[in-house]
């Protein structure tokens, strides 16, 4: 098998053609223009100038960890844009100093020990699919050195307990191996994110991961019954209960903490039966307007379907779903225990009571749209090697601001990208959809200039969180915070909380070791 590409999204054979990647770029370039098609090679392992390791480890973990240029190379970044630039740009300057292997828990517990007797960052790294810089060895002037953590050692189904629909499953497991292993038992997570084929099971948990489910169980946190973390305070191991109202839940502790606190080794997930029922349907609005209000009422309907996804007019062209003068309403419903007619049924109701039409002729725009969103992180590789602004983010908000909130999002983000680009689009989607509101996701796509590509998005990026923030909306609803996210993330929470979380912090993090920069400032103590 191939092995990952360390500047990019997958394995080294994966990914699109040479041919693929000159015909995008000259499809984008009809639309939007730029200064020409250019195709920047990526790099290779030998031309990076990587700063020596400020770090060596003791004879006791020698045998576990690596400064292989490439492990080096391959643990410095995510797969977000500002990531996939600087990597064409062969700048590696954040390349963690070593690369460690934990075989077990106690190897996590060693490694741990070590980084905080030294003063060592210490970044866990389950596949590095982050897009907000969450894995990225810039810690500041006060560590002696990074260690990025990898898990993959630590993987598996490890015990299922079919009676309770619950699974015992390590860290480190990835999406496709989780899902082979429960299959044999008829169960499944049923949780896949965009990135399912290159993300894991501690990776999710950590960051608050968005999955299948369009409604209802959007989030990871839905299905984590307990979990076994190592922090450097110690070992926490949470009580395996269906709920429990004694005080804050413990586990929830760690959803969402992005390593900050520990490193999640296990966790108990609650399972669903195999689905063996399906049913849905692409609807077509010719007013965006009518589309969101028909989606609101089936979010509050009750009828709880596993897709949902709106796209807009712009999204359905770009994505290749519609020719841009529809919205189109995803939907799909799912059983492991009764067929699903009356339910696709009402659904179809309510957005004909809002004007929508379905085309089952055209009913392969929910496939077109499936395959599209599933190639996206190499489709996003190959702009990135074109010089195209081409990246996404994500937020909620509520139903009764949604109208103001889109126009004033959206409305920023396109002056930001004329002003920046000089031309481009901005799409919309629903992600997620909730009873009481919606996860509204923006698509960026624009021609870039030589050599600005990353200042130009990172200004456009700037012009959209502070419309998010200063409309009332979350920095994000499944992306993470990760470092690129945390001064937004500071003004979306209280101050008393982000001090809370701070001493949270200090307590299981006395050396202020793990992932610094995530969430909070960079502390040493």
């Amino acid at each position: 098998m191939a092995r990952r590409k360390f500047w990019g999204w997958g394995r080294e054979d994966e990914g699109l053609s040479s041919a693929e990647v000159t015909e995008l770029g000259q499809t984008y370039a009809e639309r939007f223009g730029g200064d020409g098609i250019r195709v920047h090679e990526p790099p290779t392992v030998g031309e990076l100038e990587l700063t020596p390791s400020r770090l060596r480890a003791p004879s006791s973990l020698a045998e576990l960890v690596s400064d292989d240029p490439y492990e080096r190379a391959a643990h410095t970044y995510g797969k977000s844009l500002r990531d996939l630039i600087r990597a064409l740009r062969r700048d590696f300057d954040h390349a963690p100093d070593l690369v460690a292997f934990p075989r077990d828990e106690r190897d996590v517990v060693s490694i741990l020990e070590w980084c905080s007797d030294v003063g060592a960052a210490a970044i866990p790294y389950g596949s590095g699919s982050s897009v907000v810089g969450g894995v990225e060895a810039d810690v500041g002037d006060g560590y002696r050195g990074a260690v990025s953590i990898d898990m993959r050692n630590l993987a598996g189904v490890l015990e299922v307990d079919t009676v309770s629909r619950a699974a015992r499953i390590a860290g480190g497991t990835e999406g496709p191996a989780l899902e082979a292993q429960l299959r044999r038992h008829g169960l499944t997570l049923r949780h896949f994110p965009q990135s399912f084929e290159y993300s894991t099971l501690g990776g999710w948990i950590a960051t608050r991961s968005g999955g299948h489910f369009a409604t209802l169980h959007t989030h990871i946190d839905e299905f984590v019954e307990a979990v076994r973390v190592v922090t450097p305070a110690g070992l926490l191991e949470t009580r395996r209960l269906p709920a429990s109202g004694a005080g804050p839940a413990p586990e929830r502790l760690f959803c969402g903490s992005e390593g900050t606190l520990g490193v999640i080794c296990e966790a108990w997930m609650r399972l669903q039966p195999r689905p063996r029922f399906r049913a849905g349907a692409s609807v077509y609005f010719a007013s965006f307007a009518d589309a969101v209000q028909a989606t609101r009422a089936i979010a509050q309907s009750g009828l709880n379907p596993s897709n949902c996804r709106l796209l807009g007019h712009d999204e359905a062209m770009l994505s290749g779903s519609g020719d841009g003068s529809h919205s189109i309403l995803v939907l799909g419903f799912e059983s492991g225990d009764h067929p699903l007619e009356p339910w696709i049924a009402r659904a179809l109701e309510i957005c004909a009571e809002h004007r929508g039409e379905p085309r089952e002729a055209e009913g392969d725009a929910a496939a077109v749209w499936r395959a599209a969103f599933l190639r996206g992180p190499h489709v996003r590789d190959a702009f990135a090697q074109l010089g195209f602004v081409h990246e996404t983010f994500e937020t909620a908000i509520t139903w009764d601001r949604f109208d103001d909130f889109h126009e004033r999002v959206l409305g920023a983000t396109q002056r930001a990208v004329k002003e920046v680009c000089g031309a481009g689009a901005v799409s919309c989607r629903f992600a997620y959809v909730y009873p009481d509101g919606p996860a509204p996701y923006y698509s960026v796509y624009a021609p870039g200039r030589a050599g600005e590509e990353l200042e130009q998005w990172d200004e456009i990026k700037r012009a959209a969180s502070e419309a998010i923030i200063s409309s009332g909306g979350t920095i994000t609803h499944h992306h993470a915070v990760g470092r690129d996210h945390r001064a937004a993330y500071l003004r979306e929470v209280p101050e008393l909380f982000a001090g809370a979380l701070r001493a949270t912090k200090a307590e299981l993090d006395p050396a202020g070791i793990m992932n610094p920069g995530v969430l909070l400032e960079p502390t040493r103590p």
